[in-house]
C-alpha cells in the first residue's frame, strides 16, 4: 500500500465499543531536535527518522526524557506486539490524536520506545520554534490562531519524516490541512471518558490549558463543561483516525469501573491491536 495513504479500517477496526461516540499571524521556521530516550526493547538498528526540513539531531543518547517503566509481562507483551507491527508500518509515522490530558505523550513516548522510533510532542516542537516556554504563553502572547498555524507548520515538516511517534496537540484534529500530513503516516486516537479526563485536569490544574484556564469555579465542573463543548466541536474529526483505542473498552476488558487505573503501557499494548484487523 502506499505509504502516503496510511491505514484503511475495515469495519469493526475500531478497538472499542462499537463506532466513535456522538459523546494576523505569523510564521516561525521550525528548528528543533528529535527527542531520544533509551530504548531497552529496539526492534532493529535502521535510523531513517532524520530528513526533510527539519535539522534534526539523530543521536542515541537519551535526551532527558523519563525511562519508561513496566512489568516484566507487559514488557514481553509491548516486545511481541511490537514486531508483528513493524513490517506492516513500513517505516510510516503514527500520529496519536485525542483531548488533552488523554495521555498521548506518555503512551506516545513508550510505542516509540518498544519500535524503536523516535518520539515528538507537536506543543513542545510549538513552543521551541516560537522560542515560547508554553503554549498557554503562546495564546496569550499571540493568539489561538498563531499557535494553529506554527502547529501546522510543525505537523507538514514531520510529515516528510520516517520512523516517528508524534503525540499532537488536543486541537491539531480541527484543521484539515493537518489530516492531509497525518495521513501519510498512521493516526490513532486515544479515547477517553470526558468525566476522568475532567478529573485528571482538575487534579493538576487548567494553568497549562489555555482553553480551560478562563472562568473561575469549581476545577471539576469547570473542566468537564469545556471539555464536553470541546468534543462536540471535534468528535467527527477524531473519528477520522486510523483506529479508536476506548480506554473504556479497556477499563471493562480487564474488569475495572475506572479508566484511571489502567496503566500507560495496558494501553500502549491496545493501540497494537487494531492493526490485526486493519487492511494494508
Amino acid at each position: 500500500m502506499d505509504a502516503g495513504v496510511g491505514l484503511r479500517a475495515k469495519p469493526g477496526a475500531w478497538a472499542g465499543l462499537g463506532n466513535p461516540r456522538r459523546s494576523s499571524t505569523a510564521r516561525v521556521p521550525v528548528r528543533f531536535a528529535v527527542e531520544k530516550f533509551a530504548r531497552p526493547l529496539v526492534l532493529g538498528s535502521d535510523r531513517r527518522s532524520c530528513g526533510a526540513k527539519l535539522k534534526v539531531s539523530c543521536s542515541r543518547k537519551s535526551a532527558g526524557i523519563d525511562k519508561t517503566y513496566y512489568s516484566a509481562d507487559e514488557a514481553l507483551v509491548l516486545k511481541q506486539k511490537a514486531e508483528d507491527v513493524v513490517p506492516y508500518l513500513n517505516d510510516r509515522c503514527i500520529y496519536l490524536v485525542g483531548m488533552m490530558g488523554s495521555g498521548k505523550t506518555t503512551v506516545g513516548k513508550i510505542l516509540a520506545e518498544v519500535l524503536g522510533y523516535s518520539f515528538f510532542d507537536s506543543d513542545k516542537l510549538v513552543e521551541k520554534a516560537v522560542g515560547i516556554s508554553s503554549v498557554a504563553e503562546i495564546f496569550q502572547l499571540h493568539s489561538e490562531a498563531f499557535f494553529r498555524d506554527n502547529e501546522s507548520e510543525v505537523l507538514r515538516d514531520l510529515s516528510s519524516m520516517h520512523r516517528l511517534v508524534v503525540a499532537t496537540g488536543g486541537g491539531a484534529v480541527i484543521r484539515p490541512i493537518n489530516w492531509s500530513y497525518m495521513k501519510k503516516g498512521s493516526t490513532i486516537w486515544l479515547d477517553v471518558p470526558l468525566d476522568a479526563l475532567a478529573r485528571r485536569i482538575a487534579a493538576v490544574g487548567t494553568a497549562s490549558r489555555p482553553l480551560l484556564h478562563q472562568e473561575s469555579g469549581d476545577p471539576y465542573a469547570k473542566a468537564y463543561a469545556k471539555l464536553t463543548a470541546l468534543f462536540e466541536q471535534r468528535m467527527d474529526s477524531y473519528a477520522n483516525a486510523d483506529a479508536r483505542v476506548s480506554l473504556e473498552h479497556i477499563a471493562v476488558k480487564q474488569g475495572h469501573n475506572d479508566v484511571t487505573t489502567l496503566t500507560p503501557s495496558a494501553i500502549a499494548i491496545e493501540v497494537f491491536f487494531p492493526w490485526s484487523n486493519l487492511m494494508y
